[in-house]
Parts: C-alpha cells; sequence; structure tokens
C-alpha cells in the first residue's frame, strides 16, 4: 500500500499568512503539531495545543535562533523510513515520527530587494528550513511536503482527504519542494557570485546540444532571438577584442567564428563600418558586429543591409534602433562594462585550465627595431593595429593592416608560413593593394620564409615577439630585402 495518512506535523514558517485554517482544521483532525520560534507563538496564539521542538531535543534555540531544528531527534523522525528496522530505531531513541513538513523559508529574495545591507542579507539566508525541506522531500515515501506558503491550497485537499495522500501526490509535492530550494540556493549563489546569474540558450555548439550560461555578460539584451552557444562564444571574443579598442577613434569590428575578419578605425562610424565590412564582406554575412561609438541613423541604415547575428555597441540612437529592430532574429545587446576578468577558465580533460588573462598590449615605447631601416609613424601605428589584430586571431595568425584597416588575416593554420599565405591571398582576392601595408605575426618566425612571402607582396614593415634562434637568420633576410622589423617581446598565442 502506498497510501500514508498524517498524524504528525512539523510546522516552520516565516509568513503566517494563511496559516491559521490549516492549523485550526489539522487540530480538529487530532493531528500532533510541533514547532519552534515564531511559528509556535503563533499556533500557542490561535489557542491551539503544540509541543515545542525544544522538549524533543533537550536543547532550546540557540545562536540567536541560528539552531533551532537542527538535531538528529527532529531529522531522524523526518527521514526514518516506516520500515521494522527504522520505526524500532525510532522508539529506542524516544524519536516522533514525523509525517507531514510545512516550511515558509527565510525571504532572502525580498530582503536582497529592500537592501544593501549584507550582515542583514546573510541572517536571511534560511539553514533549517532548506534542511526541513530537503530531508521531507527524500522521504516522501512516507512523508508530505510542503515547500512555501504555495503549497497550501495543494494541504488543505490532502487535509479534506482526512489526511490520506497516495505516492504520486507525494513525489509531486517533493518535485515542487526541491524546485522551491533550488531557487532559493539559486539566488543566494548570485548574490554571492556579484550579481551574476544562468542564462538558458537556445542551444549548445550544435542543436542536439542543450546549453547554459553563467556569468554576467556584461551587456543589457535590447532586442532578437535567444542566444546560442556560439553566440556567446563570438560575443566573447568580440567584447575582448574592442576592449582593445574602445578607447581609438570610430572603431568597427566584423568577427566570425571566433575571428576578427574586419576591423577599421575612421573618423565616423560610418566610414569605420564601410572599411571594416570591405575587409571580408563574404565572411561578414552571418557575422558578429560590434563598435565603440554609439549606432547613428546613417551607419544603421548601412549596416540593416546586411545578414547578421548579433550587433554590440555602446548604444544606440532612437532612429537607428527603430530601424535594426524591425527585424525580429537580430540580437541587438548595448555595451554596460567591457571584460573585467582577471583569469580565465576552461575545461580540459576530467578538470579545469586556468590562467591569469592575457592583457598585454605592445606599445610604441616596447619596441626594439632591428633592421637598419626603422619604420616611420604611420607604420608604427599601423603596426601596433596590427599587433591588437593577431592577439585576437586563433594561431598561427597573421594580419595584414594598411591605414588603421585589416585588409587580410590567416588564422587557425599549422604552420606560421601557411597563415602567412592566407593573408596575402585574403588581401588580393578581396581587392587590396598589398603594396605599403604592414604584417603582424603573435609568434616569432621559426625560418625567414614568411620575411619572403611579405617582401614580395610589398609588406614595408613587420611585427613580431621574436625569440626564435632563428632571429637573426629572419632580420638579416628582412635587411637584405629592405623590410623593416620591430620585435615586440610579447608573444600571443590564441588556441
Amino acid at each position: 500500500m502506498d497510501s500514508r495518512r498524517i498524524q504528525s506535523a512539523l510546522i516552520s514558517v516565516f509568513n503566517k499568512e494563511g496559516l491559521e485554517p490549516i492549523i485550526r482544521l489539522m487540530h480538529d483532525m487530532g493531528i500532533v503539531m510541533y514547532s519552534t520560534g515564531g511559528t509556535q507563538e503563533y499556533i500557542e496564539s490561535l489557542e491551539v495545543p503544540v509541543v515545542s521542538v525544544e522538549t524533543i531535543t533537550g536543547y532550546p534555540s540557540i545562536l540567536g535562533g541560528r539552531v533551532k531544528t537542527l538535531h538528529p531527534k527532529v531529522f531522524g523522525g523526518i527521514l526514518a523510513m516506516r520500515n521494522e528496522d527504522h520505526l524500532s530505531q525510532l522508539a529506542h531513541f524516544q524519536i516522533p515520527s514525523i509525517d507531514l513538513v510545512v516550511v515558509d523559508l527565510y525571504p532572502f529574495e525580498e530582503t536582497l530587494a529592500s537592501t544593501d545591507d549584507e550582515s542583514a542579507i546573510i541572517e536571511k539566508i534560511d539553514i533549517g528550513g532548506v534542511s526541513l525541506i530537503r530531508a521531507a522531500a527524500k522521504n516522501f515515501k512516507d512523508v508530505v511536503v510542503i515547500g512555501s506558503r504555495q503549497g497550501y491550497a495543494a494541504l488543505k485537499d490532502i487535509l479534506g482527504n482526512n489526511g490520506i495522500t497516495r505516492m504520486e501526490t507525494r513525489k509531486k509535492l517533493a518535485y515542487e519542494a526541491f524546485s522551491v530550494t533550488a531557487r532559493y540556493d539559486t539566488l543566494i549563489r548570485d548574490y554571492f557570485a556579484g550579481g551574476m546569474g544562468r542564462i538558458s540558450l537556445r542551444y549548445g555548439e550544435n542543436p542536439h546540444q542543450k546549453a547554459w550560461f553563467e556569468g554576467d555578460l556584461g551587456l543589457e539584451y535590447l532586442h532578437g532571438k535567444e542566444l546560442s552557444y556560439n553566440n556567446i562564444l563570438d560575443v566573447d571574443a568580440a567584447m575582448n577584442l574592442m576592449s582593445d579598442f574602445k578607447s581609438e577613434n570610430p572603431c568597427f569590428a566584423i568577427l566570425k567564428h571566433n575571428n576578427v575578419c574586419g576591423i577599421a578605425v575612421r573618423d565616423t562610424l560610418a566610414a569605420a563600418w564601410k572599411d571594416a565590412l570591405a575587409g571580408d564582406p563574404v565572411s561578414a554575412f552571418g557575422g558578429i558586429l560590434i563598435c565603440n561609438r554609439p549606432v547613428d541613423l546613417q551607419t544603421a541604415t548601412e549596416i540593416d543591409k546586411l545578414f547578421y547575428e548579433v550587433l554590440i555597441a555602446p548604444d544606440f540612437d532612437m532612429d537607428a534602433f527603430g530601424l535594426l529592430s524591425s527585424r525580429k532574429a537580430r540580437i541587438l545587446m548595448k555595451v554596460i562594462s567591457w571584460p573585467q576578468g582577471r583569469v580565465q577558465v576552461r575545461t580540459a580533460l576530467s578538470g579545469q585550465l586556468i590562467q591569469q588573462k592575457d592583457s598585454a598590449l605592445p606599445r610604441e615605447s616596447d619596441l626594439k627595431p632591428v633592421t637598419v631601416l626603422h619604420p616611420d609613424e604611420r607604420e608604427i601605428r599601423d603596426l601596433l593595429f596590427a599587433a591588437k589584430c593577431t592577439k585576437h586571431l586563433k594561431s598561427n595568425a597573421i594580419a595584414l593592416v594598411r591605414d588603421s584597416q585589416l585588409i587580410g588575416m590567416g588564422c587557425g593554420q599549422t604552420s606560421r608560413v601557411d597563415a602567412c599565405r592566407q593573408a596575402i591571398a585574403k588581401a588580393l582576392a578581396m581587392g587590396f593593394e598589398t603594396t605599403g601595408s604592414v604584417l603582424s605575426s603573435e609568434a616569432f618566425f621559426p625560418f625567414p620564409d614568411c620575411v619572403e612571402l611579405a617582401a614580395e607582396a610589398g609588406v614595408t614593415a613587420i611585427i613580431q615577439p621574436g625569440g626564435s634562434v632563428n632571429d637573426e637568420k629572419s632580420i638579416n633576410r628582412a635587411n637584405e630585402l629592405g623590410v623593416k622589423m620591430v620585435l615586440s617581446g610579447i608573444r600571443q598565442f590564441k588556441h
């Protein structure tokens, strides 16, 4: 038989609203009630008999009320299965069995909304109540659990049925009770995480995979469909890229599969968009767009011609937002804060890899000219721009830049010379003149072959970290070919 009749109840609630009719009904049915603290006082005020938990445990409420019900004589009565072995132990230790647990937790969420006082918030983290709920829900085969006052209606129905429940009902109430504790614990976790939360994503890396995001996006979601796992990865890449360009003149960037495929800095945002798109209009289709200035209507009108997944900006003019939000699927996001994290964490094998975030950026004062010819002011500006680009390209990576515009890139290659060939070929395929451009490599040249390819393409200056045993060969070859070279001293692999 899976039917159980309620003969005893432990009641511990913060909010007493709606409790009186339940107390009177249980009293009329002869159900023995146990309670403590404010709930006990409330029941006594109704002139209804109630047994103090203290008389069971032999201990008073201690530590300012932090410990009241946490005792084997309470939890033993809840967790005991109704079999001969467990019931004999209850009898031996004089522990009363408890058939019903009614709890309404401390108002943690309401306290968060009403105060910033950490002490007040911490004191509203319910320990005993959550433990009572979990114990009763675990033992649902024998115990009925009501995890919040929202369950009072269901409890009235049970009491109206002479306090008899079937397994199906008890299991459903256990599910609802665990839902209460799960949400409660999530609120507490999010508070300690400084406001970080959990977001359900559209799907994972592929549609058959479920996915979630936990943390602080640093973005306000303004419009469009739900984010996917891949969107988040691309948004992360975009935010980290633009955080290195946020203080520049108007800058626009386009990313695809975590790699920047177009970026330009210009006097106006519209011009920056035009030249970023020119870097690779084919890859830009379905890409992630990001800029460092509010989007105006002129820029929005041009952007509106392209299909893209996500557009991120510090803000949007009203007319620009009206135009861009006319398509339901587009995701529009506003920057609240740029990435601030000091560490990066990723899963690996059965554990985690943790590293300090790569916040390094070469400055002009860091550059070490190693060739006879030194780069001029325009070339230095482009070299630093190109180094920022290769920092955000998957290794092996090469970037070609001219006049603060990415004109060609090679990334994710298994050899550096292939990345170099790819960058040059890409620039030429997009109709750019490579003569007069500069080249960046995120790691050293193991051989002088990339220098030779660069010179053949008309590249005038190269930035690379140095550190190879063959540095002198690359430097000598650059001198022979009239290519300027500087070392940054900063290798920036991105796997």
